[in-house]
Parts: structure tokens; C-alpha cells; sequence
């Protein structure tokens, strides 16, 4: 009896394991035919002009998306600057002040804006900064989506800090370090690598975004690096070109979507790397 109990339950773990591997391989599967679909269609359109030319007009064979390549890049160094200074010391404060009321009410603010739609971020923005400056520009861009990357960066910050002993600011403080000394020079540092990956994770989030964009840096069909004008970028040239009815606009579309994709799962490896190689051990 009691090997027949053992037989049984051992046929139920090897049950249990295959559909576990049969469940995992069919949530990939969406993804690669989503992948096969987007690179089968797109692959024609990638070669050297396709990332150093401007788009083509329309009617004319060629052309590449170097104008929205470069937009995509500035946006994304210039809401970086707007957004990570602010979150990291945003994480620093919900990560040392734990329990105070206001603590409190600032971490339930963040954990609301991670929810917030981001058509809804472009919105006020075009109200907050598009309509009193009278004009579209790359700077009102990069500010909608700073506002989407500070709660991701405050709330990996936070989560990170936390996991650090208590006793090592202990250590420093009675060691005679000053308290702000203490949290650059040592707190900062032992949780570096949840930070980094928060920034990551929320750039390779904002690298995708289309709708804040169509209200603030609207597009531009050429090079533009004034951050006071509007400017293209990869998610708004995929949204023009794909609802156009040119043959040419939809081949840089895939091709722009193959791009998008690649620089979103790069990022994503990177931010894996940099959690297992400075991973918070103590």
C-alpha cells in the first residue's frame, strides 16, 4: 500500500511538472508569433540608410528614421535628467521615514500614479505646459515622461534602501559620519543596483510610449535638437506611418517596430545583468 501511495504521488508530480512547462510555453507563445509577425514584416526595411537617412516623401522607395532615432534618444536623456534626481530622493525619504503620516500619504500618491493612464500624463501636460508656452516642443515631452518614470525610480529606490540593515547607518552614524555623508557615501551605494535597475526598467517603459507624445512633442518630420521645438521619435513615427496609406511608410514602420523592440528587451537585459551582478547581499 505504502509503495503504491508513493507510485501515485510520484505520477502526480510528473503531471503537475509537464503542465507547468506546457503553461509556461504557451504564455511565450503569443510573444514569438507576435516577434515572427513584427521581424518577417519589417526585416526588408533594415539597412545602414534606414538608420541615417530622414524619411522619404511619400511615393519615393527608401528612407530611414535617423529624425526619430535621435528624438527618441534626447527624450529620453532629457526626461532621465527631469525624473531621476527627484525619484532617488523621493526613495531616500519613503525608505527612511517609514511610519510618519506624511510618509505615508506621499507613498500612496506614487503607488496612484504608477496606475495613472499615460494619454491622461499628456493631457496635463499639454495644459500645464504646451498651452502657456503656445507650442509643441521635445522639453514638454521629456517632462510627461519624466512624470511616468519618477514613481517606477522612487518606488524601486524605496523597496531597494529597505533591505538594507538598519545597523550599517548605525555603524556610520557612530563612526561620527554626518548623516547626509552617511546616505551617499554608503546607503546609495550598497542598494546601487536596485536603483539602476528601476531607471532602467522605467526608461525601457517611457522608450514605448506614444499617447503623451501626441500631445507634447507632436513630431517632426526632420533632425530637430532644440528641446524647445517639437521632434519625432520611434513611437510616433510607427503611429503616423502605419495609419498612412503608403506602401513605403508602412515598410518604415516595421522596420521602426523592430528597432523599438530591440532597444526595449537591450535595456531589459541590461537591468537583469546589473540586479544578479551588484545584487543586495549582506
Amino acid at each position: 500500500m505504502k509503495a503504491g501511495n508513493i507510485s501515485y504521488r510520484i505520477v502526480k508530480d510528473k503531471i503537475f511538472k509537464y503542465f507547468i512547462i506546457v503553461a509556461a510555453i504557451s504564455s511565450a507563445l503569443p510573444l514569438l508569433f507576435i516577434l515572427y509577425y513584427i521581424v518577417s514584416n519589417g526585416i526588408s526595411a533594415i539597412s545602414w540608410g534606414f538608420f541615417f537617412e530622414l524619411p522619404k516623401p511619400p511615393g519615393e522607395i527608401g528612407g530611414g528614421i535617423s529624425n526619430a532615432l535621435i528624438g527618441t534618444i534626447i527624450l529620453i536623456v532629457t526626461s532621465s535628467a527631469i525624473a531621476i534626481p527627484p525619484a532617488v530622493l523621493l526613495g531616500i525619504y519613503l525608505s527612511e521615514s517609514r511610519n510618519s503620516m506624511v510618509s505615508n500619504l506621499v507613498r500612496n500618491a506614487v503607488e496612484v500614479m504608477q496606475g495613472i493612464p499615460s494619454i491622461v500624463v499628456g493631457i496635463l501636460v499639454y495644459a500645464w505646459v504646451v498651452e502657456p508656452s503656445g507650442s509643441f516642443s521635445t522639453l514638454s515631452g521629456a517632462i510627461a515622461l519624466a512624470i511616468m518614470m519618477l514613481p517606477i525610480i522612487s518606488k524601486s529606490t524605496e523597496e531597494t534602501l529597505r533591505m538594507i540593515p538598519h545597523y550599517i547607518l548605525e555603524a556610520s552614524l557612530a563612526l561620527g559620519v554626518p548623516y547626509y555623508k552617511t546616505i551617499l557615501r554608503v546607503i546609495l551605494p550598497s542598494g546601487l543596483s536596485g536603483i539602476l535597475t528601476g531607471i532602467i526598467i522605467s526608461i525601457s517603459r517611457i522608450a514605448g510610449e506614444t499617447a503623451p507624445l501626441l500631445f507634447t512633442a507632436f513630431g517632426n518630420p526632420f533632425i530637430n535638437w532644440d528641446i524647445t521645438e517639437p521632434s519625432n521619435s520611434l513611437p510616433l513615427l510607427i503611429f503616423n506611418y502605419a495609419g498612412s496609406p503608403y506602401k513605403e511608410w508602412h515598410a518604415l514602420a516595421w522596420g521602426a517596430s523592430i528597432v523599438l523592440i530591440a532597444i526595449v528587451l537591450l535595456l531589459n537585459i541590461i537591468s537583469k545583468i546589473i540586479s544578479k551582478k551588484w545584487e543586495v547581499k549582506f
